[in-house]
C-alpha cells in the first residue's frame, strides 16, 4: 500500500481527441496536472459566458441514460465521463483538470485502454498529501426491480458483476475480480461498450448515438456480433460493465476500499449507490495509509 499512500497527478498534459458517441461531435481534450486535493475537474473551454468548471462528484451526476453526465449550477454539463474516470483512478491519478472543447468526452475505441495509454505517456507525479481511500464499514445496497448494486467491507478493492441478456451472443456472464492498477490493465481496460443494432437505430432517431459505430462499440444483431474482428474476450460484455462501475464509483472523489457487486446494474443504479453511501456516514470513513506507515516506523 506504500506506493499508493500519497496522492498523484500527471507529470505533464495528456492530449487526445475523438468523437462523442452520442453527439457525434469532434472533441479535443487536455488532461492537465492539478494541485493536491483538487480531485477531478472538467473544464468546458467552449463555454465562456458562465461558470465552465464541473467538479466530478456524486452530487454533480445529473443524467445516467447510456452514460454518466455531470453538471454544475450554471447548467454546464460534460457527458460520458466514466471510461476516463476509470482510467484515472486505476492509474493512481487523484488530481487532474480535464479541459475539453465540447459537451461530451470522446468515446475513443469504446474502452478505457486509449485513456490509459495517453495517461502513461504523460507520466505520474507524486504529491505531498496523503491519498485518502473511502473505506466501506457497513453494507450499502440499492435494489431496483431485478437490478442490484452493493458495497460491502473488504480489505482490498473488489469488483463483481453479473449480466443476463436473451441474446445468445451474450447470455449470462459473471466476473469477480480483486482490482488494482495491474489487474485493471490485464482484465478490464480493453473491454468495449456494446449495444444492439435495433437500439442504436432507435437512439439515432432520438438524436443520440450519432457517433456510435463498430469502431467504438460491439454491435449485436439478434444472436450475432456484427463487428468483423469479433470480441476481445469471450465475456467482454460483463467486463465492460465492471469497468463502467469503477468509473461511476470514482465520482466519490477517492478510490474505494471495499467490495462492489452489481447485478444487471447500470449507470443509474451505480449513482444511486454512490448517493446512498454519501447519505450514510456510518457506513464509510476516509482512511489514509501515510499515518499508518508513520506509526509503524
Amino acid at each position: 500500500m506504500a506506493a499508493s499512500a500519497y496522492q498523484h497527478t500527471l507529470q505533464g498534459p495528456a492530449i487526445f481527441a475523438g468523437v462523442g458517441v452520442h453527439t457525434g461531435a469532434h472533441t479535443r481534450v487536455s488532461v492537465r496536472p492539478a494541485p493536491a486535493n483538487t480531485g477531478v475537474v472538467f473544464v468546458r473551454t467552449d463555454v465562456t459566458d458562465r461558470d465552465n468548471r464541473v467538479l466530478a462528484t456524486g452530487e454533480a451526476v445529473c443524467k445516467t441514460q447510456l452514460g454518466t453526465v455531470i453538471g454544475n449550477a450554471a447548467g454546464v454539463t460534460v457527458a460520458t465521463i466514466e471510461h476516463l474516470m476509470a482510467a484515472l483512478v486505476m492509474s493512481g491519478i487523484d488530481n487532474a483538470v480535464v479541459e475539453l472543447d465540447g459537451p461530451e468526452m470522446p468515446i475513443m475505441d469504446g474502452s478505457s485502454l486509449p485513456f490509459i495509454q495517453v495517461l502513461d505517456r504523460a507520466g505520474r507525479r507524486r504529491q505531498d498529501q496523503p491519498r485518502r481511500f473511502i473505506e466501506i464499514l457497513d453494507k450499502i445496497e440499492v435494489v431496483e426491480g431485478d437490478k442490484r448494486a452493493t458495497l460491502t467491507p473488504a480489505s482490498q478493492f473488489e469488483v463483481a458483476f453479473e449480466i443476463s441478456f436473451a441474446s445468445a451472443a451474450i447470455g449470462r456472464q459473471r466476473v469477480d475480480l480483486v482490482m488494482d492498477d495491474q489487474a485493471f490493465r490485464d482484465e478490464l481496460a480493453d473491454c468495449r461498450t456494446f449495444g444492439f443494432l435495433h437500439e442504436v437505430e432507435a437512439l439515432r432517431a432520438m438524436g443520440l448515438a450519432r457517433g456510435g459505430s463498430m469502431d467504438n462499440a460491439v454491435v449485436i444483431e439478434g444472436d450475432r456480433i456484427l463487428n468483423p474482428e469479433g470480441l476481445r474476450r469471450p465475456d467482454e460484455f460483463v467486463r465492460h460493465k465492471a469497468l463502467d462501475a469503477i468509473g461511476d464509483l470514482f465520482v466519490l472523489g477517492a478510490p474505494v476500499l471495499g467490495r462492489f457487486e452489481g447485478v444487471l446494474a447500470g449507470h443509474g443504479i451505480n449513482n444511486a449507490l454512490v448517493r446512498a453511501l454519501l447519505a450514510a456516514p456510518h457506513a464509510w470513513r476516509y482512511r489514509a495509509f501515510v499515518e499508518e506507515l508513520a506509526e509503524a516506523v
